[in-house]
């Protein structure tokens, strides 16, 4: 009886095979491509990414600061829809100090690197809108940056961020992390110095329970030249980095 069950199945399979195969070349006819021509690989799919780097409680001497800092993109290996928002609330006050979405299209110009292009919408201190050019990626050494210019009819604005991943174990992870904003001329309701108007620097020890979800302290050091007060602020950090 082993053999009769050996030999139908066998003939199931072939069967099966040649309706693939003849799925196949009708597909490939219906695309104009050549009968004999291999299947296509099926690699353009469509992922998506979504990071909050930021999503952090923030004290100093004076005044105590929710932060937030994130990016999600949807789209497959070379072309990309990108949002990004970053921003700043006092809690003391209840007051949102900045506040900002960026929708770009990216491109993927090398292995490690990204073009980007689109818009930016600024909510606080006062709502305005750039056109934005930029680039990120995985430089040598494995640092992380990236570097946009912000143009408007008031001035041409720039960002340039760079970070670095030290493992300490497999999962407890030190992320030392640097922001410099710039920009070419003084924009008064949007509390923007000319020259350097912002800087912020800091580390951030995290722990990554699973690779999705990890806690984390550190410390930031922050200067705003636009502050009528305290220019300068060293603060404490603590929250929960996310992705998936």
């Amino acid at each position: 009886m082993a053999g009769p069950r050996k030999t139908g199945a066998l003939l199931a399979l072939t069967g099966l095979l040649a309706a693939v195969d003849a799925a196949a070349a009708e597909e490939r006819a219906a695309s104009g491509a050549p009968a004999d021509w291999p299947k296509p690989v099926m690699d353009a799919q469509t992922f998506t990414f979504f990071q909050m780097r930021k999503n952090e409680y923030q004290i100093d001497n004076e005044d105590q600061f929710y932060a937030w800092d994130a990016e999600g993109w949807i789209g497959g290996d070379y072309n990309r829809l990108w949002l990004k928002t970053q921003g700043e609330y006092l809690l003391e006050s209840d007051k949102t100090e900045s506040a900002e979405l960026q929708a770009l299209y990216g491109r993927t110009v090398s292995p490690y690197w990204n073009a980007l292009v689109g818009v930016r919408s600024e909510f606080e201190p006062t709502q305005a809108w750039d056109a934005v050019v930029g680039i990120e990626g995985l430089a040598a050494y494995f640092f992380e940056l990236s570097a946009s210019a912000f143009v408007s009819g008031e001035a041409v604005q720039a960002r340039i961020e760079a970070d670095y991943e030290l493992l300490l174990t497999q999962r407890l992870i030190a992320e030392p992390d640097v922001e410099v904003n710039l920009s070419s001329a003084d924009i008064a309701d949007r509390e923007v110095k000319q020259g350097i108007s912002s800087l912020e620097a800091g580390v951030r020890l995290r722990y990554e329970i699973i690779r999705e979800v990890a806690p984390y302290v550190g410390i930031a050091y922050v200067r705003n030249e636009a502050a009528e007060d305290d220019k300068d602020s060293l603060r404490f950090v603590a929250g929960v980095r996310l992705w998936y």
